[in-house]
């Protein structure tokens, strides 16, 4: 018997058959991979489910850097929701005794505008944690006010017409205390404006108008009194003579260059972490009046203004004199409670300003 083989009519039937069962799979795979883009489509944009704020703290940490050089200065902590940008600069003042309250410029980035001084803490947290970048104010402020004197005293030396009467300028020569006495007030407003611009840690900002006025009148106000008498034609020298000129420049010139000497360690002070530490003598003998006194800038100071009161012998200058330590002595005595507070093992034996007394 023969056996009839199998028809290549049905194997090709089959192999059709495989093929469009494979075809109507991909087809199907296709249309519901579709169907499931549309329906993604048609849903819209993914929404990102929101994030649960978390409860605002009811303390502040405040991160101070400098404007500048974007340094951390200081941190401030406790600070509570309802306390303002005054109540920071009140503490902030307490860490740092030189940056008065209003002196201090509390930023939120730099370049951007002061925070005023009644805005909360709370208004301005984006969390537990705020950087607010400081900017000393207090610039303008000392270059007109020392700007002023040093030109006042000049116009009042070089005698111009409408002050003195002109003849009897030219008759009347003047004593060397004149000139040498002019030569003394400019080294000291060179030194402030030279501190102010290279020593001092300030920069540029706005201070408040009713500041610079007080400031201003006061000094300007001051020096024009006291170049008037100085330079006056029918000045008359001090009673002894050169040899009280002679001490009393001696000891002006000792105390300008220890007052300069002092406000470079005190505007380059030792930190420890985020606590300054006291500022230490060290080997210039001008800096080892901090072994008597707190503070010492003071203490050259009045000394300086005490000199030339001396050797100019005029009642305008003693006046200045009195006033100014009048106001330094309260300086030097809220800054001494706040050093006793802070480094009390340090100032037990110390005075505020002047050595056993103040």
């Amino acid at each position: 018997m023969f056996i009839r083989p199998k028809s290549l009519s049905s194997e090709s039937k089959r192999e059709l058959f495989s093929q469009g069962a494979t075809r109507s799979m991909l087809k199907n795979k296709m249309r519901n991979f579709h169907s499931l883009s549309q329906l993604v489509l048609s849903a819209g944009p993914l929404k990102s489910t929101p994030a649960v704020k978390n409860a605002k703290s009811s303390h502040f940490e405040i991160e101070i850097l400098d404007a500048q050089t974007r340094k951390q200065i200081c941190i401030v902590d406790k600070v509570m929701q309802t306390s303002t940008i005054h109540d920071v600069k009140q503490k902030f003042h307490k860490e740092y005794p030189k940056w008065y309250p209003s002196r201090v410029g509390l930023q939120l980035e730099c370049g951007g505008p002061f925070l005023k001084d009644y805005i909360t803490i709370q208004s301005v947290a984006a969390s537990s944690i705020v950087t607010l970048y400081f900017t000393d104010l207090g610039q303008q402020v000392f270059l007109a006010e020392y700007t002023g004197p040093l030109l006042i005293y000049l116009l009042f030396y070089l005698r111009i017409p409408y002050i003195y009467d002109m003849k009897e300028s030219s008759r009347r020569i003047r004593h060397s205390v004149v000139h040498l006495a002019c030569f003394c007030h400019c080294i000291h407003y060179i030194r402030y404006l030279l501190e102010t611009l290279f020593v001092h840690r300030v920069s540029a900002g706005h201070t408040p108008l009713k500041n610079l006025i007080k400031g201003c009148a006061f000094y300007w106000g001051f020096t024009s009194w006291i170049a008037y008498y100085i330079n006056h034609p029918r000045y008359t020298p001090p009673s002894f003579g050169n040899r009280q000129v002679t001490v009393s420049a001696i000891n002006f010139l000792i105390c300008e260059a220890g007052n300069h000497f002092i406000n470079v360690v005190l505007a380059h002070p030792n930190h420890t972490g985020t606590n300054a530490c006291f500022p230490s003598p060290n080997y210039n003998p001008f800096t080892w009046m901090f072994f008597l006194v707190s503070c010492p800038n003071y203490t050259y100071e009045i000394g300086s203004w005490i000199s030339f009161t001396v050797m100019t012998q005029t009642l305008p200058v003693g006046i200045f004199t009195l006033l100014m330590s009048i106001q330094m002595s309260l300086w030097a005595q809220k800054k001494h409670k706040i050093y006793l507070k802070k480094f009390n093992s340090y100032m037990h034996r110390k005075s505020a300003m002047i050595p056993f007394i103040l």
